[in-house]
């Protein structure tokens, strides 16, 4: 079985949209990966440490922190 990871970031304009829009937008991601052959697994929600920066001196210094990103899993046999 073969595998493809994609990574999913919706946008939403909160004064206008609802949620509702979000899901159209896994949904058509979904039918074109479809399209092409590979099945829909699942969302996954992947935590990243993001490494500090220590800029130029210690000027501009960014400290580390955790991210979080969104990733619809595709398979086909």
């Amino acid at each position: 079985m073969e595998y493809k990871v994609v990574p999913f970031t919706a946008t939403l304009d909160q004064k206008k949209e609802t949620a509702h829009v979000v899901a159209d937008q896994l949904e058509k991601l979904i039918q074109k990966h479809n399209q092409q052959g590979w099945a829909y697994v699942r969302l996954e929600s992947v935590s990243t440490f993001v490494q500090p920066d220590s800029g130029c001196f210690g000027v501009g210094a960014k400290p580390g922190y955790m991210s979080a990103y969104q990733m619809v899993v595709f398979s086909r046999v």
